[in-house]
């Protein structure tokens, strides 16, 4: 397994290796390339987990 770190750039809309633009305009970092290209993906995945985390809250499931 490589240390390398992979991060997508949000300016570029594109996969970065670790030496790219500068750290406000990525995600990251992830493991691999693949998951990089899934930035979005991911961070839209784990943002309706969170929201729906504080609807649950807010009705008392919390």
């Amino acid at each position: 397994m490589s240390d390398e770190q992979w991060f997508y750039c949000l300016v570029h809309k594109t996969v970065e290796p670790g030496a790219g633009c500068r750290a406000a305009d990525r995600l990251g970092p992830y493991p691999d390339k693949e998951t990089a290209a899934r930035a979005l993906e991911i961070a839209r995945e784990r943002t309706e987990a969170q929201d729906k985390a504080d609807r649950d809250w807010d009705k008392g499931k919390g």
